[in-house]
């Protein structure tokens, strides 16, 4: 019965933190924010906000109680992820003549402003943004404006522009603001790619015929464009080139049409790009010569491509590092000499059509000042030739249903549930290999005994499976769980659960639900130890450290006693903050160094990379100094461990009176002076069993080996190295 009673208190603690709840109903992003704008603020002049439309997340701004224009959030129409991951809000206000009226920046997580650019000058340059005709934006594609930039915040502008720009032409167009109106079904003819359409096999031919399109800019017109702007300082930062030089030769095709892919990359490699994209995928292959890169060198840093942008009507495509390969042979005759051939794919969720016509956008940068630089922008035009395309009947319109209602609530649910399946099939490899750790370990916890035997290869297994935590899990899947994941999905549990926000993260979401089964069976260890990559960061640094000899401290017990409540006094500040206010609470989470070691890869503003390198020292000394007196994560995950309902880690009855050799052996000193381990620092390292069975280091197996050699008593079961393991069953504590 007791036991019964700890399984419900278990399984009610990882409800909670595997986020089961009732689904609710769908909310706008407007709504929730809504409140917690002044819309004097947002539109000068404004009073107050009016009725929300019935059709669209959009609510009316008055001013003396007259009609003067429409607000709305910029997230609830566009996606709007910047390098956070996580959506940037951004309200927006648009008048009957589709002028933007009103901009505000709500809210974002983005850690490239939050660790250094202040927030008031990302608010800055948002609210400049008032006075942009919408409707000139529609007659130019989106390029009628000028498009400012924040040195250090690049990709960050970009998204937000593209936003505005975008949701603005959305509301405008359904609301018919401006003239504007929702562009009725195109009742013409339909393309679609002939697969069976042929491409030439030389360079020139493939320029001449539009399947390769061209933007050279040469250094005089690139000092023009910056003679032009209103700095002045772009002017006096002039290049010295001669004006013919070449700043630039771009040219680009569509690839994931496979005439032009064999005969631009060779039949081998069009077969591997055929591999390379899934069903609905597209690629576009980008060349570049001359003093510009079109790549740059952001996506080393941020893994996004800040200098090129894909532009179709409302479309607007970002290409990051996992969207990209290297083109290392041109197969096509006569191709001229390119410093960079890349490809790009564009996601089958991008609603791209390749037999319409779009651009690539390519930003160009100036240094203007020390850390100071201007931007102007150029476009490259491609449609795809006739040849390429066949036409197809079109559809037959579709019936209304008597329950419209109904069906269109069912079919955003139905795209959500594709979206997060989607991101689930990109991930495959990553899964995959996530899996396979997951079995891995589960097998060495479950046959510890037999995993353990062996004290030189159980070593090498765990710095091999640790080097895997740290290169694969965390640089390279950036799967580092966080503090903040909690607070998230206590934030989510109380504001209106959703399963899509944990869904989007299939890494993060299936270590959170194998950490809570863990906590069942082995406590906080089984992540803390073996699945945490800062973790992994630690041990193997401190391992390089014993090789070099540097010099190891234990801290006296009563000190280290006394310092593992830090852990618990940090980890309930930030969940009292959080009850307040989640992003305070996300900011003080900076004492994770995971998101600046891990995630960001040190590149970081200077006190977030020498309070992680500190720590990182610190450990060379204090083997897991991080994770034995400050690390929140740790402490949350030791609470619920409490109630876990087994105890796999051998004792004797000899462990802490006399024999202290696994405490003083303990990596983490997780092993009382009296001999038992405590659960809540213990983290599952099993050198404790590795010392269980040894032969030439534990006391009581000596001694063991000893009275039976006098005896001469039989060999029952062969331990370690072959040497008799022993008879009687051990106690547990």
């Amino acid at each position: 019965m007791k036991t019964l009673q700890i399984l419900v208190k278990y399984l009610t603690v990882a409800i909670l933190m595997l986020g089961f709840g009732l689904p609710a109903a769908a909310q706008s992003v407007l709504s929730k924010m809504l409140p917690d704008v002044e819309v004097g603020q947002l539109v000068e002049g404004a009073d107050a906000f009016g009725a929300t439309h019935p059709d669209l997340p959009a609510v009316e701004v008055l001013k003396a109680g007259q009609h003067i224009g429409w607000a709305f959030v910029t997230s609830d129409f566009v996606s709007t992820t910047g390098y956070s991951g996580k959506p940037i809000h951004t309200m927006v206000a648009v008048d009957d003549a589709a002028q933007v009226i009103g901009v505000e920046l709500v809210k974002h997580s983005e850690p490239i402003v939050l660790i250094g650019i202040p927030d008031s000058k990302i608010k800055a340059l948002v609210a400049n943004y008032r006075g942009l005709d919408l409707v000139a934006e529609a007659e130019s594609g989106g390029t009628a404006h000028d498009l400012d930039i924040i040195s250090g915040a690049t990709v960050t502008i970009m998204v937000i522009d593209d936003s505005i720009i975008r949701a603005g032409l959305k509301v405008a167009r359904q609301l018919g603001l401006g003239g504007l109106a929702v562009a009725a079904p195109d009742t013409g003819p339909q393309y679609e790619i002939d697969p069976d359409a042929e491409a030439a096999d030389d360079w020139m031919t493939l320029e001449g015929d539009g399947t390769l399109r061209r933007l050279s800019l040469d250094v005089g017109q690139v000092n023009a464009a910056f003679a032009a702007m209103d700095d002045p300082r772009a002017a006096r930062r002039a290049l010295t080139e001669a004006p013919e030089t070449t700043f630039i030769e771009m040219q680009a095709a569509l690839v994931s049409h496979p005439a032009i892919a064999q005969s631009l990359l060779g039949e081998a490699e069009a077969a591997n790009l055929e591999n390379w994209l899934e069903e609905g995928e597209h690629a576009v292959a980008i060349f570049g010569r001359g003093l510009y890169s079109f790549k740059g060198s952001g996506y080393v840093r941020g893994g996004i491509f800040d200098r090129i942008v894909l532009i179709q009507d409302d479309i607007s495509v970002r290409f990051r590092d996992r969207m990209h390969k290297r083109i290392n042979t041109i197969a096509a005759d006569g191709a001229p000499v390119f410093n960079e051939s890349d490809m790009f794919k564009i996601p089958a969720d991008a609603g791209f059509d390749p037999t319409q016509p779009f651009r690539i956008q390519l930003l160009v940068q100036r240094d203007v000042a020390a850390i100071e630089k201007v931007f102007t922008t150029f476009d490259l035009g491609y449609e795809l030739p006739s040849k390429y395309t066949r036409t197809i009947a079109a559809p037959p319109p579709a019936e209304v249903p008597v329950g419209v209602a109904e069906v269109t609530t069912q079919t955003e649910a139905d795209a959500h549930q594709a979206l997060w399946k989607r991101i689930w099939a990109g991930k495959t490899t990553e899964i995959i290999v996530l899996g396979i750790m997951l079995t891995l370990l589960t097998g060495v916890f479950f046959f510890q005994s037999l995993a353990t035997r062996n004290e030189r290869a159980f070593f090498w297994f765990r710095i091999g499976f640790l080097t895997v935590t740290l290169v694969y899990l965390g640089w390279y899947a950036n799967a580092q769980l966080s503090v903040v994941n909690l607070m998230a999905l206590f934030g989510s549990l109380v504001s209106g659960f959703s399963w899509q926000a944990f869904l989007l993260d299939p890494m993060t979401f299936i270590l959170w639900f194998a950490v809570a089964a863990a906590l069942l069976f082995w406590g906080r260890g089984a992540y803390c130890g073996w699945l945490c990559p800062f973790g992994a960061l630690q041990e193997l640094l401190n391992r390089v450290a014993k090789a070099l000899r540097i010099p190891q401290w234990t801290l006296p017990w009563g000190l280290h006693e006394r310092l593992w409540p830090l852990k618990y006094m940090i980890f309930l500040g930030l969940f009292g903050v959080s009850l307040a206010s989640i992003e305070q609470a996300e900011r003080l989470a900076e004492v994770e160094p995971f998101k600046t070691a891990i995630i960001l890869n040190f590149v970081r503003a200077w006190p977030f990379v020498v309070y992680a390198v500190g720590l990182l020292i610190a450990g060379l000394f204090v083997e897991r100094f991080f994770c034995r007196y400050l690390c929140p994560l740790g402490a949350a995950l030791a609470i619920p461990a409490r109630l876990r309902m087994f105890d796999w880690l051998k004792r004797y009855k000899e462990c802490g009176n006399p024999c202290q050799t696994c405490a003083h052996q303990c990596p983490v000193q997780a092993i009382h002076p009296t001999g038992e381990i405590n659960p809540n620092e213990c983290i599952n390292c099993l050198h404790c069993q590795v010392l269980y069975q040894s032969t030439t280091t534990c006391p009581v197996v000596i001694k063991k080996m000893n009275r039976r050699a006098k005896t001469g008593a039989p060999d029952l079961s062969r331990g370690i190295s072959g040497h008799p393991n022993l008879v009687n069953k051990p106690t547990t504590v």
